[in-house]
């Protein structure tokens, strides 16, 4: 009687006919999360010389606000501003996006972000710029260094007016090509190391 050939052990599917996904390791549960309050905020610009921040008004997607996340932490970003309402929170899915970074930088929901800006600018002399297709500075015209933070607004319409008021300036990403704009998690990168590369000529 002739004996079939052998054949290689391979993994079995599971029901539906697919393998088993790669945990992803920064999954909810495996890292600890940044928390900071309003008050700790207000402290880190009135210790930090060159402090930094990122200030997202109204971004309601978590994918954008995880990607935001991920591009703060590598531009060592010391805290992400975002008001209370109408805005995404840090969710298990912005930290598994985030890659990680929503343990070392903290997300600070407001009440009030034009009145936050505001003491920010007024009380701790934090320069606030804010990305708005209708300004008519460039990103590499303009000063990004010393107590800075970085202002962008939703996925649809941008910056609300209180908050576009309480910005020192207002300026562009110069575009190229045909689309008139990025995606905010995209432009916030190009703000972000834009300051980076400024500190560290500046330094």
């Amino acid at each position: 009687m002739s004996r079939r050939p052998s054949r290689p052990n391979r993994p079995r599917p599971h029901a539906g006919g697919s393998h088993t996904a790669r945990q992803n390791q920064h999954d909810a549960g495996s890292a600890y999360l940044a928390n900071l309050s309003e008050d700790g905020l207000y402290q880190i610009a009135d210790d930090k010389k060159d402090a930094l921040f990122l200030i997202l008004d109204g971004v309601q997607d978590p994918h954008n606000l995880g990607a935001c996340l991920r591009s703060a932490d590598g531009a060592g970003v010391d805290a992400i501003i975002i008001p209370k309402n109408k805005a995404a929170m840090v969710t298990d899915t912005v930290r598994r996006i985030a890659c990680g970074a929503a343990s070392h930088v903290p997300v600070v929901p407001v009440g009030n972000l034009a009145r936050c800006m505001t003491k920010l600018r007024d009380d701790y002399a934090v320069r606030i710029v804010g990305t708005s297709d209708q300004a008519t500075s460039d990103l590499y015209d303009i000063q990004l260094t010393g107590p800075l933070a970085i202002t962008l607004g939703a996925e649809e319409n941008g910056m609300r007016r209180l908050t576009s008021e309480q910005c020192d300036e207002l300026i562009r990403i110069p575009m190229a090509g045909k689309v008139e704009c990025l995606n905010v998690s995209n432009a916030t990168a190009v703000c972000l190391f834009e300051a980076v590369r400024q500190r560290r000529v500046a330094d």
